[in-house]
């Protein structure tokens, strides 16, 4: 038989919560730090990698698909660590912090760029042509004119996308970043339950369901106006 009391107070210790929110709040505050800093810089970094893949010059689309299919296929944890602990051999000493700003956007920005490459692909080259035809370049061409046709297309995508993203940058807690999984693990080793990592969870959840349900309104528009 279950002990409510027993479970109260090794997961819902309104004491311990007390005790430890500041804690969570400073760890809450990088993990939001990181995001408002990784996502842009991982979508920017995407884009542009989409985009000069569009231009279709070969060697330098082999060179790019080479540089997506590494940093896509490298776990961004193993990236992170490389980072932190390898760079310093080579003279360069990285905080975490900067740490995990560079993995990210190697390992995100490679994730958006494929799938802005799809957004673009979906566009009919009769399009560049009709803008080109107007007396835009090409790099104006895609900025104006096939660029934002081609995100609203894959839209529920990026969406998905961020929504791994922040959810990966927990694992920045193994280079001792006090974000929230790190703050929550060392509010736990203080008051000795599991009510800290609880409310991690509840806060992931606060910051992520909103875009959840974002992207469920996304997929429902794109499949409607099919």
């Amino acid at each position: 038989m279950l002990d409510w009391e027993v479970i109260k107070f090794s997961f819902f210790n309104e004491d311990s919560l007390r005790e430890v929110w500041p804690l969570l709040a400073d760890g809450w505050w990088m993990t939001i730090k990181l995001c408002l800093a990784i996502v842009p810089l991982g979508f920017c970094f995407g884009v542009f990698l989409a985009t000069v893949h569009s231009f279709h010059i070969r060697a330098l689309n082999r060179g790019l698909v080479i540089f997506v299919d590494f940093f896509r296929s490298i776990p961004p944890l193993v990236l992170l660590i490389y980072v932190t602990y390898g760079l310093p051999f080579f003279g360069w000493d990285v905080p975490p912090f900067a740490a995990v700003l560079v993995a990210f956007t190697f390992n995100s920005g490679s994730y958006y760029g494929e799938i802005v490459r799809a957004g673009i692909e979906s566009i009919p080259a009769g399009q560049m042509e009709a803008a080109r035809s107007t007396g835009l370049t090409r790099v104006q061409a895609m900025i104006y004119v096939i660029l934002p046709q081609a995100l609203r297309n894959v839209a529920p995508d990026l969406t998905s996308n961020t929504i791994e993203l922040i959810k990966a940058t927990s694992i920045a807690s193994v280079v001792a970043l006090p974000e929230l999984l790190r703050m929550g693990r060392v509010a736990q080793g203080l008051v000795y339950n599991a009510t800290p990592l609880i409310a991690v969870a509840a806060i992931y959840l606060l910051m992520l369901w909103p875009m959840v349900r974002l992207l469920s309104r996304l997929e429902r528009r794109m499949m409607s106006a099919r």
